[in-house]
Formats: C-alpha cells, sequence, structure tokens
C-alpha cells in the first residue's frame, strides 16, 4: 500500500523523519551551519540514509522549502473553504505550524529561490484577493494593489521572521496554542482600528503624494517657480558670463 506523505498527513517514515528533522536543524543552524550528520542524529537514522533519501544537504533544504509552501498552500485553502473555523482544526494546523514558522523565519531572512518564490506567490494570491475580493472582505481602497498586496504579505511575514522578540513580548511564541490567540485578537484590533484621524491621514497621505511626484520628475504645480515669456527671452539674450 502506497505510503500517503501529504503535508496533511502525520506520518512517521524514515523520509518524513529526516525532513522533521531537517527543518528544525535548518531552523536553528542555518543552511551552512546544518550538517548530514547532526540531520541523521535528530532523525535517529544513519547519515547514509539521509543521502539514500535525498542525495545531498541542498536537495534535503529544496526537499523542506517545497514541504513547507505545499502545507502554505493546503492551509490557504482550507481557510477560503472556511476550514479553519472548523472544531479542533486551528489547534492542530498550530501545532504543525510552529517548527515550519521556525523554519521559514530562518529561509526568508537567509534567503533561497524557493522562499523567494513563497513570498512571490503569496503576494499574487494576495492581491487577487484584492482585486477580485471575497466573501467577508470589503474591497482595499487602493490604486496600486500591488504594492498594497506586497507590503501586507511583509507586514505578515514579518510576525514570522521577527517571532522571538514577539515570544519575549507576548510571553509566549506567537504561533503557540498559548501565544497565537493573542497576537491575532491584535492583529484584528490593528486591521478594523483607525489610528489615524482623517485630517491627519490627508495630511500624510499628500506628503507622500508630494514625494512621490517630485520622484516621478513631476513636482505639483504649486510647486513650480512660474517663469514669464519675456524672462526666458531674456535669459536667452544675456550674453554669457
Amino acid at each position: 500500500m502506497a505510503v500517503d506523505e501529504s503535508p496533511a498527513n502525520q506520518d512517521l517514515t524514515a523520509r518524513a523523519r529526516i525532513r522533521d528533522a531537517a527543518l528544525r536543524e535548518f531552523a536553528e543552524h542555518g543552511v551552512k551551519g546544518a550538517t548530514i550528520r547532526g540531520i541523521a542524529k535528530a532523525a535517529g537514522v544513519s547519515p547514509g540514509l539521509v543521502q539514500h533519501h535525498f542525495g545531498t544537504k541542498e536537495a534535503l533544504r529544496r526537499a523542506c522549502d517545497e514541504y513547507v509552501i505545499d502545507v502554505i498552500r493546503e492551509t490557504k485553502r482550507e481557510a477560503l473553504k472556511g476550514g479553519v473555523a472548523a472544531p479542533g482544526v486551528l489547534p492542530a494546523l498550530l501545532k504543525t505550524a510552529l517548527p515550519l514558522q521556525r523554519y521559514l523565519a530562518r529561509a526568508l531572512v537567509d534567503g533561497s529561490d524557493e522562499a523567494a518564490r513563497l513570498f512571490d506567490e503569496a503576494v499574487e494570491f494576495t492581491e487577487d484577493l484584492i482585486v477580485n475580493g471575497m466573501e467577508g472582505m470589503s474591497p482595499a481602497k487602493t490604486s496600486d494593489p500591488h504594492a498594497y498586496a506586497a507590503v501586507l504579505c511583509a507586514m505578515s511575514f514579518g510576525t514570522t521572521v521577527l517571532h522571538e522578540h514577539l515570544t519575549r513580548n507576548l510571553g509566549a511564541h506567537p504561533f503557540s496554542l498559548e501565544g497565537y490567540p493573542r497576537m491575532a485578537l491584535a492583529m484584528f484590533d490593528i486591521l478594523t482600528d483607525n489610528l489615524m484621524s482623517p485630517e491627519l491621514m490627508a495630511q500624510a497621505r499628500a506628503a507622500v503624494e508630494q514625494l512621490k511626484a517630485s520622484a516621478e520628475g513631476a513636482q505639483p504645480d504649486r510647486q513650480r517657480i512660474p517663469t514669464s515669456d519675456a524672462a526666458a527671452r531674456k535669459a536667452d539674450s544675456d550674453p554669457p558670463v
């Protein structure tokens, strides 16, 4: 019988144990610091078995990247179907998420092609929601949905990258059963609160729009110094100094 190694399956095959051990070792030591021998020891297998299943450390890292991407994709699909709201689903996801989030944090900081692809996919997914919407979402008030999506993803991934600092301030890891509710409720408050008054927001937006116009080489009209035709002709006729 074939063994199901999908992200949702809590398999205990040697390959899965090696992968899970690699997730922990890469998260703790980074790709450069982690070793085949250390991963094998953490998985309770021989270094030869690690090489048998994955070949090289780089191939194992790519397998970990792909696994994390698959889990995140599956979680998104469940969220869109409303599956995360089902009893017991969120605690189970959090139990799986903790080692993955630690690995993802390290991957995003260390940099890898798969981490870059994951971020870009997240931006594409978010932009699609912004443009096309979904049930329960209000339309985004933006003229630049791609930038909106990219910044929103960066803010979201920031909780992953800065998880150690969040843990220190929240008193529990933000993706643990104890820490996640506090972080999530704070996020909900941030998304629904209007901290800036309409007047202050208008002033800030006007200043940034002016900066944008300046960067594009198109100063606002009120910033331009008018030059009359006569003054221009005089400047042209003046002899060079």
